[in-house]
């Protein structure tokens, strides 16, 4: 295998295959446990623990959960051009756990943190400046780490698998280990911060990350390790540089003044296209560019015109990537406001069951999951018989775009009634107070929203590893994370100029107007979706072929 450690001889240990499934299982399991299980309940956290305003608190919560969706992208460069796969992830597993006992130490130590009060008390003691250095190195190494292990270890686990039914077989189990230790993390350990002590929950984080991490070390001796290629960025860099250098050069329109050979394979089915003419440049030979063996002699001033293409193809996509931030941002907003919501109602289920305010998203995990099941099992297949024709990954991101947009219009519904009952039962100027109204209010919206994600995301990742160069195919996948990643970001900020802007978003948000911040989300969903539809209607597919394969073998599954 290319690029791979050689095999030891076979009087050693076998290197790869599913040998190494159950550490590399072990490990995710104990990694997702360990780093949902501090974030799914931090507003609730920094609220009662650190006396951080509720507000404060939902956007520092977008800013912890962008960090993990932002980093794997960091991590897979890294792993990609320096490291390696396991280094990135045994180094960000470990920085993962220093972060955590941090986190611990503010619940056990009490110097680390504030004296308790009545949540919404006006008079409660902010953190000093000490605590707050601890809390936030705490929160950026484990929120570092958790980004750095996510999608990492899941590379190394299907790069022990030559055979492609071998490496599906392996994504099924990883992401299904991936949802049920969520499912957990966001029901079990944040029951137990909630109802027990902060103490004992985060303990548990802390033993189940080592515990991964110590699934991971054991397993080593059984990986096989790719060797770092240098980062496939270069290429696209090089692009750029070796244009701007020869911005003044005439184009020609002869084939044979274009650079064609890389590595002695010549790319005689390649040829420069008229879109983006003037990244042609790049690939234009000049004097002293090319040796005489026909290889690159300036690799800062010549490239090949597949290098250039690559380039092509990605600014052709970046459009419809973009409208992709923007459809994820009303859901990283409408998720830190649903906590907020879910803490001022009723969250009990019978007499002596209440529901964690931060396991309330676990719902629009657990839709995402089903309907993913029923969306491969009946309605592709109900569609196929009616069109001929399997959805394509455009018209599934068009689909979660607008699940999306009604998703945030019943949020808006359901928070002006219990805006409704809270004035009736005279309850705006009561910081804490709980609104006599159900949580389960707040299901549909999740659902809904749980629904949409089982469309778009899929949908985005199909259309980036489909169309992405195959150089950067193994980043392509990662590119839903960092849309997550800079969502959370940008709701951070939406956030902030909304309260700075308007009254609608006060502390107690019983005497605000959270309405009108879903009834914002809409109008952005509806430009966003007017957006992405004429993206998608000037967007060409690069390779037909494998669009229609790709569509077909989603229907015979």
């Amino acid at each position: 295998m290319e690029g791979r450690e050689a095999q030891i001889s076979s009087s050693g240990p076998k290197r790869g295959g599913w040998i190494t499934f159950p550490f590399i299982t072990g490990a995710a399991a104990g990694f997702t446990l360990g780093g949902v299980g501090w974030l799914a309940n931090l507003i609730v956290f920094l609220i009662q623990v650190f006396n951080v305003k509720s507000i404060n608190a939902a956007q520092i919560y977008n800013i912890a959960n962008g960090s993990t969706n932002f980093f794997p992208i960091i991590g897979a460069i890294v792993a990609d051009s320096f490291l390696g796969s396991f280094a990135v992830a045994a180094i960000s597993a470990s920085i993962s756990l220093l972060g955590i006992i941090l986190i611990t130490l503010t619940v056990i130590l009490d110097p680390l943190r504030p004296q308790s009060c009545n949540n919404g008390s006006s008079l409660c003691t902010p953190p000093s400046n000490v605590q707050y250095a601890v809390l936030y190195t705490g929160l950026a190494m484990a929120t570092f780490g958790l980004g750095g292990t996510r999608f990492t270890i899941a590379t190394m686990g299907a790069n022990q698998f030559d055979k492609p039914k071998d490496r599906e077989i392996f994504f099924n189990w990883y992401f299904f280990t991936f949802y049920f230790a969520s499912a957990v993390s966001n029901t079990a350990i944040v029951y137990i911060e909630d109802n027990v002590s902060w103490r004992v929950g985060f303990g548990i984080c802390a033993i189940t990350n080592f515990i991964g991490l110590a699934f991971l070390l054991l397993g080593n001796r059984f990986y096989l390790h790719d060797k770092p290629q240098g980062s496939p960025f270069t290429s696209i860099v090089r692009v750029i540089v070796a244009t701007i250098q020869k911005w003044k050069i005439k184009l020609s329109s002869n084939i044979e003044d274009y650079y064609y050979k890389h590595d002695g394979i010549t790319e005689t089915a390649t040829i420069p296209k008229m879109s983006f003419r003037f990244l042609n440049r790049a690939a234009f030979k000049t004097e002293g560019d090319v040796g005489s063996d026909g290889s690159i002699a300036k690799p800062w001033r010549i490239c090949t015109i597949q290098q250039v293409e690559d380039l092509k193809t990605l600014i052709r996509i970046f459009p419809l990537w973009l409208s992709g931030i923007f459809l994820s941002t009303p859901i990283g907003v409408q998720g830190s406001l649903t906590i907020l919501q879910a803490l001022t109602m009723d969250r009990h289920l019978g007499p002596h069951f209440q529901i964690p305010a931060g396991s309330i998203l676990v719902l629009c995990m657990i839709s995402t999951s089903v309907f993913l099941a029923i969306i491969d099992h009946f309605l592709c297949p109900m569609w196929q018989k009616l069109t001929r024709r399997s959805p394509t990954s455009l018209q599934r991101i068009g689909l979660g775009h607008v699940l999306n947009i009604l998703s945030m219009a019943i949020s808006a519904l359901v928070e002006a009634k219990r805006l409704k009952i809270a004035q009736a039962h005279h309850l705006q100027g009561q910081p804490g107070a709980i609104v006599p109204m159900l949580a389960l209010w707040l299901f549909p919206q999740l659902v809904l929203v749980g629904i949409g994600e089982a469309f778009h995301f899929p949908g985005q990742i199909a259309l980036y590893y489909q169309e992405f160069p195959v150089a950067l195919r193994s980043t392509s996948t990662a590119m839903i994370a960092m849309i997550i990643g800079i969502a959370y970001y940008l709701s951070t900020a939406l956030i902030d100029l909304v309260r700075r802007v308007t009254g609608w978003l006060p502390n107690n948000i019983n005497n605000g107007r959270l309405d009108n911040v879903y009834w914002l989300l809409v109008v952005v969903g509806v430009l966003n979706f007017g957006y992405y539809l004429v993206c998608a209607s000037l967007y060409r597919y690069q390779n037909v072929e494998k669009e229609e394969e790709v569509s077909n073998s989603g229907t015979n599954r």
